[in-house]
């Protein structure tokens, strides 16, 4: 079983171990999610990335822990779990801050939050876009991957001609219906596999 969460920052991901890691991601986890005073440590624990989607894990996900961080294996779940195509040569990444859904439009709402938007190399690979809340679930955006088309994770085309201003009243209803999702554990190998493909943009 895997559990993870939520950050940011470029560069692609190896299949390589950072050992260096583990020590870090502990230290970031306990000052997000700090250990209870009141309960003893045991084999299963917590832990959260930045934007905190996913909590607890067990003993066995600690050891991958040690191989790969928590964001790493969070984008990965979620994709396993969400993504419209699994069969992908590439798992990009790319943070979202909280602010305008998008900019070309003068009329659009604002992303009340940061999110993280998970796509694969080809347009019709979809999109995931998200938000973690610390608690293993997450809020899921229906936007699509690039707003010149109408692919997202749902597969549902948006209520959109393409034509500019589509209207504050379009870009409201697309947070109002933010999907809550609880993210699934995943198999470990195919977590890993897609781990192998991720390339963390700024």
């Amino acid at each position: 079983m895997i559990f993870a969460g939520c950050s940011n920052s470029p560069q692609k991901s190896t299949s390589s171990p950072d050992t260096n890691r583990a020590s870090s991601n502990s230290d970031h986890d306990d000052a997000i999610n700090p250990p209870s005073k009141e309960s003893p440590a045991n084999d299963s624990g917590d832990i959260s990335s930045e934007n905190g989607a996913i909590k607890q894990v067990d003993k066995q996900d600690k050891e991958i822990r040690t191989q790969y961080s928590s964001e790493q294996i969070e984008y990965a779940r979620i994709w396993l779990h969400l993504g419209p195509n699994q069969e992908i040569d590439e798992l990009n990444v790319l943070h979202i801050p909280a602010g305008t859904i998008n900019p070309n439009d003068d009329t659009s709402s604002h992303y009340p939050e940061n999110v993280i938007q998970l796509a694969g190399s080809r347009l019709v690979e979809g999109s995931v876009t998200y938000s973690g809340n610390g608690d293993g679930t997450i809020n899921v955006y229906n936007v699509p991957l690039r707003w010149d088309g109408t692919i997202n994770v749902y597969n549902i085309p948006l209520r959109w001609d393409g034509n500019y201003p589509a209207g504050e009243e379009f870009y409201t209803d697309i947070i109002k219906n933010t999907k809550l999702v609880t993210v699934q554990q995943g198999d470990n190998e195919k977590i890993i596999k897609l781990i192998q493909l991720l390339n963390v943009q700024s």
